[in-house]
């Protein structure tokens, strides 16, 4: 005979499952998952377990998908693609960044002035011009950046790090935009005009001291 009980017990057992209510929270910052392996994976960030591995450098990840990712740095695979330029990027959250440079789309704004930025992390440091906030401090001198890169600048007076190489003459020099200026050289490109009398120059800084003279 057909167990009726059983039937209304697991329908119970079910509607119970699938109801809003039911979810699996987090001990430690009880956060609230409606499914069980979400929760584990959630949990690995608090017990720093990670146990995916790259067989190639032995890098470790808390995620699988985070170590499929991280693989495509030494393959070199990468699978997303611009429909617009064709550049092809390893992970889909860098495409979608890239487009909106065609797209002109700038999500994110700045509550203080409104400005508006194309990245989260671009918006994060210009805070900072208004906060006066400098996280980034020099080991050698203490001296202090709003933005990681310019720490990275400021570091190279300090190692005479020169990465960037002029091809013509082999010139070095620690910042590229150093080495852009230094290319006019070469090319004989002036790409700086004066807007009274149309005298152009190679870099800006020039064209500045210029500007002054009709100012006198």
């Amino acid at each position: 005979m057909f167990n009726l009980h059983f039937v209304q017990g697991t329908l119970s057992e079910q509607i119970h499952i699938h109801s809003p209510e039911c979810r699996y929270s987090c001990e430690v910052c009880n956060e609230a998952f409606t499914e069980h392996i979400s929760l584990i994976r959630h949990q690995q960030i608090h017990s720093g377990e990670r146990p995916y591995t790259c067989e190639v450098c032995n890098k470790a990840f808390s995620r699988q998908s985070h170590l499929i990712t991280h693989k495509r740095i030494h393959s070199g695979e990468r699978p997303y693609t611009c429909q617009v330029c064709n550049k092809a990027f390893s992970q889909q959250s860098s495409l979608i960044k890239h487009k909106r440079i065609h797209s002109g789309e700038r999500p994110y704004t700045c509550e203080v002035c409104n400005k508006a930025f194309g990245q989260q992390s671009s918006l994060i440091a210009h805070k900072r011009v208004h906060s006066g906030e400098r996280p980034y401090a020099c080991e050698e001198c203490n001296k202090a950046f709003g933005q990681q890169c310019d720490l990275i600048k400021h570091k190279r007076m300090h190692s005479g790090e020169r990465p960037y190489t002029c091809q013509v003459c082999n010139k070095a020099f620690s910042q590229q935009s150093t080495l852009i200026k230094h290319k006019h050289i070469h090319t004989g490109e002036r790409p700086y005009t004066c807007e009274v009398c149309n005298k152009a120059f190679s870099d800006r800084s020039s064209l500045i001291r210029h500007i002054r003279l009709h100012s006198c």
